[in-house]
């Protein structure tokens, strides 16, 4: 009798996840796509984007795992902004330091440019966001997009945002990702105006799962 593989579902995140984790972020760093041409160092991104959110607040990282225990989506956050970029300094710096020092100038590439970002974790504190105390990063593998399987692990993370209390959630994207942006429009996210945003375009919503459709499924 030919074995039958099991469905994809949504769990909480375990240590053995971190280089799927890691994988899933650098094939979507990139404005939704691959980023290895652009940060050649496939550490750099996860280090900044995925992994200290794992270690500093694993209650609020989630895997979608293809059935087989490989992860291939993730959503992970922190339901207190200011408190995480403190521990991020304090903490996480000092552990990949050694692999990423702090810039001696102003960043010439765009690895410098991601380095920058990672020894100022005070970017994520921006006045605008305080009534949003919640951030989260969200990503799947191509081949896992446009399944529902988005939808119901951010269904997932706001459910485990609102049974602690945590009243709204934002989240930073790239604005140039058009896809991104539809997806969490259909999700009830709204802009917020943030002073000189750069690049980046800030969305925010209630923590409340009513707000966006709950997902038929995983």
């Amino acid at each position: 009798m030919p074995s039958v593989s099991a469905s994809p579902s949504i769990r909480p995140y375990r240590p053995a996840d971190r280089s799927a984790v890691a994988d899933v972020c650098v094939s979507t760093a990139d404005e939704g796509g691959d980023s290895r041409a652009r940060y050649p160092d496939e550490g750099l991104m996860p280090a900044i984007f995925a992994e200290p959110y794992c270690h500093l607040e694993p209650e609020l990282a989630f895997v979608l795992d293809d059935g087989s225990g490989r992860a291939v989506g993730y959503v992970v956050g922190t339901g207190d902004t200011e408190a995480f970029a403190a521990r991020f300094r304090e903490s996480w710096i000092p552990w990949v330091a050694h692999r990423y020092p702090a810039l001696a100038g102003a960043p010439r590439t765009p690895t410098e440019e991601m380095v920058g970002l990672l020894h100022t974790p005070e970017r994520m504190i921006l006045p605008e966001l305080a009534a949003y105390p919640a951030h989260l990063h969200i990503d799947l593998l191509p081949e896992h997009q446009r399944r529902g399987h988005g939808r119901a692990l951010m269904h997932t993370f706001l459910t485990a945002l609102h049974d602690r209390g945590v009243p709204a959630v934002h989240l930073g994207m790239v604005t140039a990702n058009k896809a991104a942006r539809a997806f969490y429009d259909r999700l009830g996210f709204h802009e917020i105006a943030v002073e000189d945003p750069g690049p980046l375009t800030y969305l925010g919503r209630s923590t409340a799962v009513a707000q966006g459709r709950a997902p038929k499924g995983s």
